[in-house]
């Protein structure tokens, strides 16, 4: 229940997507999520932070843990199936070329 709460938060889910592919500064980040407020950011930083997911390296970046890792894979199934529903309900609107397919979360 703990894990369904932290990633049930709103921008969770989106941090740890955006650090799919390797480590990201506060901004770089912000940017990529959309531009979240920095308190919010800040606060979901260091929710992921305190349950180890993430971690904040030397130069300040944050990257995924092996635990974030673990998390981002054990999330593609839900990702795959997030894609047929939205295939499901708009068939005409789903793209799955899109580099933020869900099938790579």
């Amino acid at each position: 229940m703990a894990a369904l709460d932290l990633f049930g938060r709103r921008w969770s889910l989106r941090i740890l997507w955006e650090l799919r592919a390797g480590p990201l500064g506060f901004r770089p980040l912000q940017k990529r999520c959309d531009d979240m407020s920095s308190s919010v950011m800040r606060q979901r930083l260091t929710e992921l932070l305190d349950a180890q997911v993430i971690h904040q390296l030397p130069d300040s970046r944050y990257e995924l843990t092996p635990l974030g890792q673990e998390a981002r894979h054990a999330l593609n199934p839900l990702a795959r199936w997030a894609e047929r529903w939205a295939a499901t309900i708009d068939p005409q609107g789903a793209d799955h070329t899109d580099d933020q397919s869900a099938s790579g979360i």
